[in-house]
Order: C-alpha cells, then sequence, then structure tokens
C-alpha cells in the first residue's frame, strides 16, 4: 500500500503507490463522500435559499435564481408534452445564452440528454456539413435547438428521419406549449439518478470524427464536490464569473458553469473573445462586474496584460477582486506568468493565485488541479479527490490514465470505440503522458510530456518531446511567440513554424506600420537570438532548433488548426500546411 506523501509541498497529501513494474498510481488522501444529487438540483437548492440572487447575466438582461428554477420546470413540462418517453436526446447549436442554460437545465431535470454541438459544425464554412452529419448519426436527436434556424435547416436538409428544428435565441414557442401536469414533472425528475446521462459532448474530431462522450450526474457532481475541497473558498464567498469559454466544450460547460451554479454563484456571459477584434468586449465586462475567479486561455491572458499593466485603476481592481487566475487549455507562458504576479504584487502587495488543471471531455473535466506555486509551467498538479492517476514507464516518461467517478462510462452507443479507451483496470487512456516533478514527493505534482501522439523521432531515433519543447520555445521568446509547431518527423534535425504575438511584435519594433512580420529583419534578428539562446542551454538533439519559419497566416480554428480552448492542434496544422513545412526544411532561417 502507498503512504501519504511526506514533506509536502502542496498542502494536499497525496498517496503514491508503486508497483514492481514500474507503475505508479497516485490518489489524493482527500475522502470524496458517495455521490448523491445532481446539477439541476442546485437551481433547486438556490432558488429556496437565495431566491433573488442574480444566476446569470448577459448584454441583454440577467435572471436571479428563483426567475431560473421557474423557467427551467416551464421548459421540462413543455418537452415532456412533446417527447413523453424520453428516449431520444435534444440537442443544441448555439452560443452560451441565458436560453441555452434554462434548455439545458430544464431538459436535464427530467433526464433528456442534452447533445451540445459547436455552432461552427452548421455555418457555412462547415459545408458540406460532414461533422453535423455524422454527429446527427451518432445522436439521433428528436428536437434540434439553433441560433440560426435558417442554416441548421439548410445543412440538415438531407436528413430524412423525422426532426423538430426550432429557435434557440426564443423559445416562446417552447413555453407557449401546453406542459405536462406537475406530478409527471415530478416523476420524471425522480427516476434522474446519479448514473443519468445528462449531457453529451464531443471530442475534437482532431484525428477523426468527434465522438459523443457520455456526461453522466456522477460525473459532474463528483467533479464539483472535489473542487469544493481543493478550493473551500468557493463554499464561503459564491463565485463571480465573467466568462466566454463555449459550453460545447467540457471547461467552459461543466468546468465554469457548474462552478458558478453549485456555489450558487453569478455569470456574466461575456460575448467577447481573445481576439484582437472583441478582446474589448471582455475588458468592459470585467471593468463592471469584476469576478473572483478568472479563467482564460493563454492567448486571453497575452491580450488583457498590455491593459492591466497600462490602466492602473482597472489592474487595482482586478487583482484586489480575484482569488485566483486560471490558465485553460494549455499551460500560461513563464513571461506571461512573470508580468502578470509583477502586476498584481503592485496592486495589492500579494503574489496573484495563477492555478491549472488538467483533463478532458472523458472527464468532465477534471482529473487533477494544480493550486500551489511551483516553478514548473507545465505541472499539472495532483489528482482530485476520488480519482487516480495511473502512471504507466513509456520510456524516460509515463503514459497518464485516469479512473474515478469524474471518468465517463462510454462513448455514446459506440461499443468499441470504448473498449479501446479503458484498459484492464478500467483506467481511461487520456493520450498524454508526463512524470513527477519529484520522485520524492509525489504531491509536488504531474509534468505534462506531451500528446503520446503527437510526439515523433528523428530519422536518427532520437526522440522527440513535442510538449516539453514547445513550452520551452514559447517561454523562451520573451512574448514574441504566441505559438510553435515542432517540425522535424523524417529529418534529422528540428525545425519550427512560429505564430507571432503581433503587439508584442510592433512594441518591440517601435512602429505603427511595419514590414510584414514574416520577413521584418528586425524581428527575425531578434528570433534567432533568443532561439540560439535556447540552443546553447539544450540538452540534446531533441531539444535543439536548427531552423525556423514565421507563418504569415494565423492558425485557423475553421480548419481545424487551433481548438476552441485556444491552442495549437500540432498534427493537425502539421498535415494541412505541409507544403509550408517543406519549405521550412528547404529555404528557412538557419540557426
Amino acid at each position: 500500500m502507498g503512504q501519504p506523501a511526506s514533506g509536502l509541498k502542496t498542502g494536499l497529501p497525496v498517496i503514491a503507490t508503486h508497483r514492481d513494474d514500474g507503475t505508479i498510481i497516485l490518489q489524493s488522501a482527500i475522502d470524496l463522500a458517495p455521490i448523491t444529487g445532481t446539477i439541476p438540483g442546485k437551481l433547486a437548492y438556490w432558488a429556496h435559499h437565495k431566491p433573488d440572487a442574480v444566476f446569470l447575466s448577459d448584454q441583454e438582461r440577467s435572471i436571479s435564481y428563483a426567475q431560473a428554477a421557474g423557467e427551467a420546470r416551464r421548459i421540462s413540462g413543455a418537452l415532456l408534452a412533446l417527447a413523453p418517453l424520453i428516449d431520444r436526446p435534444i440537442m443544441i447549436l448555439g452560443e452560451n445564452s441565458i436560453s441555452h442554460a434554462m434548455v439545458m437545465l430544464g431538459a436535464t431535470a427530467i433526464g433528456i440528454p442534452t447533445a451540445i454541438v459547436s455552432p461552427a459544425y452548421v455555418g457555412p464554412a462547415a459545408a458540406p456539413w460532414n461533422k453535423l452529419l455524422r454527429v446527427m448519426d451518432q445522436v439521433d436527436p428528436w428536437l434540434v435547438l439553433a441560433d440560426d434556424v435558417e442554416c441548421a435547416e439548410h445543412a440538415l436538409a438531407s436528413i430524412e428521419r423525422p426532426i423538430l428544428i426550432r429557435p434557440l435565441k426564443d423559445l416562446e414557442w417552447l413555453k407557449q406549449q401546453e406542459p405536462a401536469s406537475s406530478s409527471a414533472i415530478d416523476m420524471a425528475a425522480a427516476r434522474v439518478t446519479p448514473d443519468t446521462v445528462a449531457k453529451l459532448l464531443f471530442t475534437s474530431g482532431s484525428t477523426g470524427f468527434p465522438k459523443a462522450v457520455t456526461n453522466t450526474q456522477r460525473m459532474l457532481v463528483s467533479n464539483m464536490e472535489a473542487i469544493g475541497k481543493v478550493w473551500p473558498f468557493l463554499n464561503q464567498l459564491p463565485p463571480v464569473l465573467v466568462d466566454w469559454l463555449p459550453w460545447n466544450h467540457t471547461f467552459g460547460g461543466n468546468c465554469c458553469f457548474h462552478i458558478t451554479l453549485w456555489f450558487g454563484g453569478h455569470m456574466h456571459i461575456d460575448k467577447g473573445r481573445p481576439t484582437a477584434a472583441l478582446m474589448d468586449r471582455s475588458i468592459a465586462a470585467l471593468r463592471q462586474y469584476r469576478p473572483t475567479v478568472y479563467f482564460n486561455v493563454p492567448i486571453g491572458y497575452e491580450l488583457l496584460l498590455p491593459v492591466l499593466e497600462k490602466d492602473g485603476e482597472f489592474a487595482k481592481n482586478f487583482f484586489g477582486s480575484v482569488e485566483f487566475l486560471f490558465s485553460a487549455g494549455a499551460p500560461m507562458i513563464a513571461s506571461v506568468r512573470t508580468r502578470l504576479e509583477a502586476i498584481g504584487l503592485d496592486m495589492t502587495g500579494r503574489l496573484p493565485n495563477i492555478v491549472g488543471a488538467w483533463g478532458s471531455t472523458e472527464t468532465a473535466p477534471f482529473a487533477t488541479v494544480l493550486s500551489f506555486p511551483t516553478a514548473h509551467a507545465s505541472n499539472l498538479g495532483v489528482p482530485i479527490p476520488g480519482t487516480a492517476i495511473k502512471l504507466v514507464p513509456e520510456g524516460e516518461r509515463y503514459e497518464l490514465r485516469v479512473r474515478g467517478p469524474n471518468v465517463m462510462p462510454g462513448y455514446w452507443r459506440d461499443e468499441a470505440a470504448t473498449a479501446a479507451a479503458f484498459d484492464e483496470e478500467g483506467f481511461y487512456r487520456m493520450g498524454d503522458a508526463g512524470r513527477l516533478a519529484d520522485m520524492s514527493d509525489p504531491a509536488a505534482g504531474i509534468l505534462f510530456e506531451g500528446r503520446v501522439a503527437e510526439n515523433f523521432k528523428l530519422s536518427s531515433g532520437t526522440f522527440v518531446n513535442v510538449g516539453a519543447l514547445r513550452a520551452q520555445i514559447v517561454s523562451g521568446c520573451n512574448g514574441l511567440v504566441s505559438d510553435v509547431v515542432i517540425a522535424g518527423e523524417g529529418h534529422n534535425q528540428l525545425g519550427l513554424l512560429m505564430f507571432l504575438n503581433e503587439a508584442a511584435c510592433l512594441e518591440l519594433l517601435n512602429e505603427a506600420d511595419s514590414a510584414p512580420f514574416d520577413t521584418h529583419p528586425v524581428l527575425l534578428d531578434r528570433i534567432a537570438t533568443l532561439l540560439r539562446q535556447h540552443n546553447m542551454k539544450a540538452t540534446g538533439a531533441s531539444f535543439k532548433i536548427a531552423r525556423f519559419l514565421i507563418a504569415a497566416e494565423p492558425p485557423s480554428a475553421a480548419h481545424e488548426e487551433i481548438t476552441e480552448k485556444g491552442y495549437i492542434n500540432q498534427r493537425r496544422l502539421l498535415s494541412r500546411r505541409s507544403a509550408l513545412i517543406e519549405q521550412l526544411f528547404d529555404d528557412g532561417h538557419v540557426l
């Protein structure tokens, strides 16, 4: 049996069990109580205990807990009247909105699974809508609610089976439906258990078509119960969120939305995005609502930084209110973290808490949480209560696998994919690699070592750890680089395709109207210097860069080169820009 780690650096005790074959099992030493209750049950709880408190707001309206509970129940009754057998899911094809939330809560309260699909799947750019049609075949919904009904009807015109397509933004058609009786609603709600399917969320489909991930009430509730033990202040201080992360993705829909509801908080639905064109909307919302916890992707923090550095009043209010900053989807690069810490310390006299986590759609979303200071930007933290992480030796690193109440029972109606996803002990194969930050202290966390599938070997046989190298390069380029793609499979040396941070580059050049970045001599010279400095510290060929090229075209979300979480899809980008990769090795900038 394992023993609690000694010399804890985290305050969160971890039990480590070492097996003879080198496998390590990590578990939180904090117990998780048996899972009871549901996510919609929390809406009823807060409607009773704080009926007038604001639950959700957007640019047009706000809704209290009591109002939300009443509206969700009316929707439950209408849906139950339309589909009394509850044998097929409904589908939502829409952006985050109050209407979206009410349908989701109203449906799941009575056991109707809700498939939440990216609205990008239905847009004109997605034609001929292969992903959407594949998702429709998997889910077989009886009702599709869409922001753009006309687009949805056009995209789904080839489907022959009966299906209702109705507007999501305006739910009057649903509210006018004669509802099922109150007793029928209560009976349907009473049948909902921790193992009832609540949602179907979809994998990114970067290596094929998206798979429908079954999310049960047990998965969702266990995540929130565990988070309440990791961040106990949430139980005393109802959180305030200003959040844009999409609900069709597990982090926005299962972390941010559920943290708000589970702990009786207020979410302002941010219509901004971490882009140069839309970040101003997010800044305005942050000024108005002053979040107590803040979630964003790394590029979002890069865009927020210049405003915080130039506007002292905004920075003081922001850091004075927020309990922690959470980097979602990918680690925050060291230079951004350093600048955020400097501003926070200057404004409040204390370092801001910058935290992270690791998980997936299949873990709804948390498997580990980083809640302690660390020198490693790639630290994933330690297992959340109730969850076990299995580290299976793979050369100098470990494959990471997960088991716990937060892990899916399987993919929706896909027995073959489900069987392939789990090992013989029931651990979910996440597809990520890692290693312990400190072999003598497992409570010091797990360091991310990249995706098992995206790593490769040079023609010399040298293994390349893409995740670790990418983090080193981005951090070492002092904010000039937003992300990089590591290339070299089939070659005897490594090359970089680099995506630049436009604001940082303009600041370096001090020019309002500069030459294109991919050919600017001053910028190319600076990046080459930084990469040579990296190479001087490199420990071997697997970390030494031979050449680089600046990408003139940013990564495209429409072409799946960048995920909705805001990070690079390495494999997809290498495939789509194969001609550019050839150019990189033919006549890229040589170091």
